[in-house]
């Protein structure tokens, strides 16, 4: 509790920022109803808007406010400041100490006054930030450029600019005991199943850890599945992408600092998915659609596919490619799965080194180093040029996929499929590539089958498969996703006269 002598407050506040050289605190008296009162104003320095606290508050403190510049309705010395000195519409009282100190820290401005149990804490947040840039992980050619940045407030308002709807709510949190790090959900109110999100707000609430330090944290946090390497939570930098998603009726939940955002409920579907999808014609797009699934198929399956014809089933392949692969073959002194193995770890290694080098250094590692590593171990007899193209189009179709998370699942899981048909042929690629089904199956995402609507696709009529492997045009996709409120399905209204052909 706040108590009503000044001086108390401000040792307690001294004992607690003890050591903190970045606070700012200053105590100076105020004349109002003939009488002068003291007041004490503490904030961290560099994370406030300086011009608004010296402006707006101390300025008018020492300078404006007295006893003939104060407001009539003001029955004391607390209201006359409250009401008239401070020029800003964003403050709230509190009467905990803790409400005060929590202000302090998450860059407000705390305004104690002698003599009074109740404190002023003002919002004057200025966090130094990088502004909205363009987007790293998730270019297009047509559509938004805008990113999210590491500043919690900048991420809602992107969001909320482009949905201009009063159903579109912000329910914030606060997640880290030691951080107190800004959570929200963001959802449209009529739009989002309430299952859903109750579930959600659980599972954040239930978090009980030191920090949150970025939005992989609360991912990892409120999966259900956390032994599955298959993300259950999409990840976007892309304001557009996290509007589209709420328009859906799923659920944006934004974390300060982090300039990605999550959302929930998620399928293996929606990780195939990108913005500019919607923003160009369907056919080209739907076309897109299918070199990506491919890609997926190749990424994970390609070397392990290549490992159980070459060393089991040779007779599937035509006999000219057969001797060719044989004579390639010929001097190098490792099993084909071995091959595999070092060329695939060596791929990574470059990603790796691609990913933590500067961006002009980084893509010149890869393609250098790819090249030259390429080329030596087959001069040098260490792999054949067959094994070199495969690893190649294998790295090459996981660059395809939109999503970074999905292709960290299928890069683990591509080894298993590689061990299993060097072990036991098409066998051991049909009963792995099962066993990665069976597991996709089981999944769920706050109740939503991982595969749908490739499973249970009938629970929603069939409605989704409009936006699949083939992206169908606008004007046919009526209906909401199987996330939406069974009430709010209707998203488009088509007139009869549209885009239908009259029948006689």
């Amino acid at each position: 509790m706040i108590n009503e002598k000044l001086d108390k407050n401000i040792s307690y506040l001294d004992d607690i920022f003890f050591e903190c050289g970045d606070i700012v605190k200053r105590k100076f008296p105020v004349y109002l109803f003939g009488k002068e009162t003291f007041v004490y104003i503490s904030y961290i320095d560099m994370i406030v808007d300086r011009r608004l606290i010296e402006e707006n508050i101390i300025n008018r403190l020492m300078l404006e406010i007295h006893d003939g510049n104060r407001p009539s309705v003001a029955a004391n010395a607390f209201d006359a400041i409250k009401d008239c000195a401070i020029t800003t519409a964003d403050l709230k009282e509190t009467q905990e100490m803790n409400d005060v100190i929590q202000g302090i820290l998450s860059g407000d401005t705390a305004l104690l006054i002698d003599g009074y149990k109740t404190a002023i804490v003002i919002s004057t947040k200025g966090w130094p930030n990088r502004g909205v840039q363009s987007t790293d992980t998730e270019v297009v050619v047509q559509g938004s450029k805008e990113a999210f940045t590491e500043v919690f407030r900048f991420n809602t308002v992107l969001i909320r600019r482009r949905i201009r709807d009063s159903n579109l709510k912000v329910h914030q949190m606060k997640v880290g005991k030691r951080s107190e790090t800004d959570v929200a959900l963001l959802y449209l109110q009529d739009v989002v199943r309430p299952k859903i999100l109750d579930e959600a707000i659980k599972r954040i609430k239930n978090i009980n850890i030191d920090a949150i330090l970025d939005t992989g944290y609360v991912e990892q946090l409120i999966e259900e599945d956390w032994l599955s390497p298959f993300p259950q939570c999409q990840v976007t930098e892309r304001p557009d992408k996290a509007a589209a998603a709420i328009l859906e009726g799923r659920i944006v939940i934004v974390v300060d600092n982090s300039p990605f955002v999550l959302i929930i409920p998620s399928t293996l579907n929606t990780f195939f998915q990108s913005s500019e999808d919607y923003y160009q014609r369907w056919q080209i797009m739907s076309f897109v659609r299918i070199i990506r699934y491919i890609a997926g198929f190749i990424a994970i399956a390609l070397p392990g596919l290549y490992l159980a014809i070459a060393v089991y089933h040779p007779s599937m392949m035509p006999m000219l490619l057969i001797f060719k692969m044989a004579g390639a073959r010929e001097s190098v002194p490792f099993p084909a799965v071995i091959e595999i193995v070092i060329m695939e770890l060596a791929f990574e290694l470059l990603r790796e080194a691609g990913i933590r080098l500067p961006g002009p250094i980084g893509s010149t590692i890869g393609i250098v180093g790819g090249l030259i590593i390429g080329q030596a171990a087959v001069e040098a007899g260490l792999v054949s040029p067959i094994v070199v193209i495969i690893v190649a189009l294998t790295g090459i179709s996981s660059f395809a996929i939109p999503s970074v998370s999905l292709v960290s699942g299928f890069r683990l899981m591509k080894y298993f499929i590689i061990f299993a048909s060097a072990m036991l042929g098409l066998f051991g690629f049909w009963v792995a590539s099962l066993l990665i089904l069976i597991h996709l199956v089981s999944l769920k995402s706050f109740g939503i089958p991982y595969l749908f609507p490739f499973a249970s696709g009938d629970v929603n009529g069939y409605s989704d498969f409009k936006d699949t492997i083939l992206r169908f045009p606008s004007f046919s996709m009526k209906k909401r996703p199987i996330f939406a409120n069974p009430d709010q399905v209707n998203r488009l209204k088509v007139p009869q006269t549209g885009n239908k052909k009259k029948t006689e």
